[in-house]
């Protein structure tokens, strides 16, 4: 491809951009109707700030939650490393918005990314004025990433993956893609196939490392650990505890299946039931209610009774405490075609896991979990709840995988301290604390 066509696949990409702008303006204020936080602050959608530029930052960017508490360790470990350097980190959601002021208050810098427009990326690099850009997972925007090497930001995509299905989706885009994956100066794989996906899509291959992935690193310490005991103690000891952690449209009403077939073998099991986006909430809610179920709810601080049948975890930011406050967890995204969510997360708590077939989003993480027979597969809501049954009634063989599950963690954590010196490599030496 010559310069010329180069720069006409951006320009007429950054056109259809800017003449979907009322689109994205609408999609804004219909997505608040059900969370009032897509309306506030658009301005920094488009790169529009009321604040003073930074002369230096460290410029972090996750899509949502998920992406966030994988690059939690990293932020805090850059923070302890550069206390001199801002750093700043950005998100596309208000989950992940309100999950970044959680974790971190005012710690770091953090503001929306902006649309993938020319002059709003470029605001947005003048107001920041980055040394360094890390993207986590699979973010990537031709405009985010050619400005941003145009002012000589060294780009990395840390804890990259690219499935087979992502990468016949880029594919049919390749003239827009090949570019923009040769301006990026690293990307850090999370398993080789993801890699040479990658390679085939047109990143020269001195750009590629693989380092694993840094879901294997979450942090946890014994705060949360100790508010999971609490928790539980709060529902009974005694209690069967299932979790349906970050459930899809769709995927609710088959939880509860799956629990009737639990509840009708230990009538006193407790489902912990944890939708996805908090716009459900509300919806999911009615639905167990017209079940006919005791329902209380997480967010209102309500008790839990003999005669409490679902806690709805209707909170942001709890659910390793409610995975930790759990026996056995199915992990959401997995029954219906999402991609599945990450249930390094119910292991590092110490919680057995359960997925359906629809992984492709952690299917290297699946892949080595469901070799090493950490991991129960099904397809089925009686599945699910036959096997969530086994699961509940034998202790000696729970107990037997939430060891195991913890010691394949143990084992696979390493990829946070080669991403780390990925980046270390693109900062001056003399800017470390």
């Amino acid at each position: 491809m010559v310069f010329g066509e180069k720069m006409l696949a951006r320009w007429l990409y950054s056109l259809v951009f800017y003449l979907a702008t009322p689109y994205l303006l609408y999609r804004l204020n219909a997505r608040g109707k059900l969370n009032p936080a897509y309306r506030e602050r658009k301005r920094e959608r488009f790169g529009l700030y009321d604040r003073a530029p930074l002369s230096k930052s460290i410029w972090i960017h996750t899509v949502s939650v998920g992406e966030l508490i994988a690059a939690q360790p990293l932020i805090e470990q850059l923070l302890q490393d550069y206390p001199q350097i801002p750093v700043v980190v950005t998100t596309m959601t208000p989950t992940g918005s309100d999950r970044v002021l959680a974790a971190f208050e005012n710690r770091v810098h953090h503001v929306y990314l902006p649309y993938d427009m020319p002059d709003a990326m470029v605001r947005f690099l003048d107001c920041f004025n980055p040394l360094v850009s890390v993207i986590m997972e699979t973010e990537l925007w031709p405009n985010m990433i050619h400005y941003s090497r145009r002012r000589g930001v060294p780009v990395i995509v840390a804890n990259a993956r690219m499935s087979e299905r992502s990468a016949e989706g880029y594919n049919k885009v390749k003239f827009l893609v090949r570019p923009m994956l040769r301006e990026i100066s690293v990307i850090a794989a999370q398993a080789t196939p993801d890699g040479e996906r990658f390679v085939e899509l047109g990143l020269p291959s001195t750009s590629l490392k693989v380092t694993g992935t840094v879901k294997f690193d979450l942090a946890i310490d014994d705060t949360l650990k100790q508010e999971a005991a609490d928790l539980r103690k709060a529902w009974g000891n005694e209690r069967p505890v299932f979790v349906a952690a970050s459930t899809h449209e769709g995927e609710d009403a088959q939880v509860l299946k799956a629990f009737k077939y639990i509840q009708s073998t230990l009538d006193n099991a407790l489902l912990v039931l944890v939708p996805r986006h908090p716009e459900r909430f509300d919806s999911v809610a009615l639905l167990v209610n017209q079940k006919g179920w005791v329902l209380a709810r997480h967010s209102q601080s309500d008790i839990v009774t003999a005669d409490t049948s679902v806690v709805l975890g209707d909170t942001m930011g709890e659910l390793l405490k409610l995975l930790g406050a759990s026996d056995v967890a199915f992990i959401g995204g997995s029954l219906e075609p999402v991609g599945g969510h990450n249930m390094l997360e119910a292991l590092a708590m110490g919680t057995p896991a359960i997925t359906g077939p629809h992984v492709i989003n952690f299917q290297v993480v699946a892949d080595l979990l469901t070799e090493l027979d950490v991991l129960s597969t099904v397809t089925t809501p009686l599945g699910l709840g036959q096997t969530a049954l086994s699961m509940l009634q034998d202790t000696v063989c729970r107990e037997k995988l939430a060891a195991k599950g913890l010691q394949v963690v143990d084992e696979n954590r390493g990829a946070m301290g080669r991403l780390l010196n990925i980046i270390r490599g693109y900062l001056p030496d003399n800017l470390s604390g």
